[in-house]
């Protein structure tokens, strides 16, 4: 796969990727959207702190390559931007899916992926997951995924997408101790409760303009 992007631009289009299928009401995402979305503190392994000049940067890097698109929509102030990786890769919602949790959550175990992917994909059980990694390693325009070495005192293996190039496996580090399905649930309810903020900050700040220039044609 001759594909080697920047952290940054892997995070921009993991992030548009999952708003597209967690929210698709409030897609395509504004530059201020997107860097929020970027910069979320659950769901995100590792946090990240991006300014918009950098998602900006990522954005015009990912442009160049064909992976986004830049909109101007009808009655929308400033530009949004989506992804194009279905016409680009040609992958199945569950491909999908995959790529993206692994795009923002770093190297994970096929049980891990499957608790994941709820809001995007609702897979019915590992096998069809190990079935989805396994197409994404054998992808006649991949591999987009690698199986990782398992690690001591792990049972299972780990995947990692292969967007950013081959893992540097001695690099690769060791998970924390493993997130029970109530916590990780947990984090997708944080998750939402995000996406709820992340698009009402904008028309809060539309109306606190709207009443600016009202006040000001009263004064």
């Amino acid at each position: 796969m001759n594909i080697r992007l920047h952290e940054s631009e892997v995070r921009v289009l993991g992030a548009l990727v999952e708003k597209e299928l967690t929210t698709p009401e409030y897609y395509p995402l504004t530059l201020n959207s997107l860097t929020t979305a970027c910069n979320q503190k659950s769901n995100r392994d590792p946090v990240m702190s991006l300014s918009e000049r950098q998602v900006e940067s990522a954005i015009e890097n990912l442009r160049s390559r064909q992976m986004v698109w830049r909109r101007n929509i009808a009655g929308s102030r400033v530009p949004k931007y989506e992804h194009n990786v279905y016409a680009l890769w040609h992958l199945s919602p569950q491909e999908i899916a995959v790529l993206c949790v692994l795009m923002l959550r770093g190297p994970q175990t096929l049980g891990e992926i499957r608790g994941r992917t709820g809001r995007m994909y609702a897979f019915k059980d590992t096998e069809e997951v190990n079935g989805t990694v396994t197409a994404l390693i054998k992808h006649e325009q991949g591999p987009f995924v690698v199986e990782l070495p398992r690690l001591p005192g792990r049972k299972e293996n780990r995947f990692m997408h292969l967007l950013a190039g081959e893992p540097a496996i001695e690099e690769v580090p060791e998970d924390r101790e493993p997130v029970s399905a109530a916590v990780d649930t947990g984090g997708e309810r944080v998750a939402a409760l995000e996406d709820r903020v992340l698009h009402i900050r904008p028309e809060l700040d539309d109306l606190k303009r709207a009443f600016g220039e009202f006040k000001g044609r009263l004064v």
